[in-house]
């Protein structure tokens, strides 16, 4: 009996660990604190400097500004996030250009200031420049919008403008409309309300970054 009751014991002790173990990343983010609010709206910034500073944040990857625009090395989905607080509504614009003929502009909006795909993630010419999304928390699911016909090019700097109102997302490259989406369930507010330029493998350059209020 004393054996079988020590067995028990160790066997809710190694269990008691192996749920521990399983759980550090969601205590770990539990316990993080909310990212900083530095600057408010509007804002613009045009990269006009040598040092990113204080008004953003990244959780990771090779940020930084060369020769008056932001580059991003290909960081492997480490978005470097704004400082800033989204409202509901507001309209976000920036120039962006690749490096590469892959294309994959990307951005995340209404993110939580940490994670990649925390929000809203926009590609445009993802997928080796074959497919250009918004996407709703999971790039690769089945919960976004799609389109197959833009080809960007590379070298060429794009005009982003992103609307959002009564959670309706528009996106405009160059004056003219890609992709809309409509969420019934718009993320927003507290943990949703961080605005972020991204990047995957391709060198990306980003500039005139402006957001304002709608």
């Amino acid at each position: 009996m004393k054996f079988q009751m020590h067995m028990r014991k160790w066997q809710w002790a190694v269990l008691a660990g192996i749920v521990a173990v399983i759980n550090v990343p969601f205590l770990v983010r539990a316990m993080r604190p909310v990212q900083d609010v530095t600057v408010q709206l509007p804002f613009e910034d045009d990269f006009s400097r040598t040092e990113i500073g204080r008004n953003y944040f990244t959780g990771g990857g090779f940020w930084r500004i060369v020769n008056g625009r932001l580059q991003s090395p290909g960081v492997k989905n480490n978005p470097l996030w704004l400082n800033a607080v989204l409202p509901d509504d507001v309209a976000i614009e920036f120039d962006a250009s690749s490096s590469s003929t892959e294309g994959d502009i990307k951005c995340e909006i209404f993110g939580n200031g940490w994670d990649h795909a925390s929000g809203y993630v926009l590609v445009l010419g993802g997928w080796s420049n074959k497919i250009s999304i918004i996407a709703r928390k999971d790039e690769h699911g089945r919960d976004r919008k799609e389109n197959r016909n833009f080809r960007l090019e590379k070298g060429r700097a794009y005009h982003f403008r992103i609307e959002r109102r009564k959670g309706v997302i528009d996106w405009f490259v160059d004056g003219q409309k890609i992709l809309s989406f409509d969420d019934k369930k718009p993320l927003g507010g507290k943990g949703n309300d961080r605005f972020g330029f991204s990047s995957w493998d391709t060198e990306l350059f980003f500039d005139n970054l402006k957001i304002t209020a709608l």
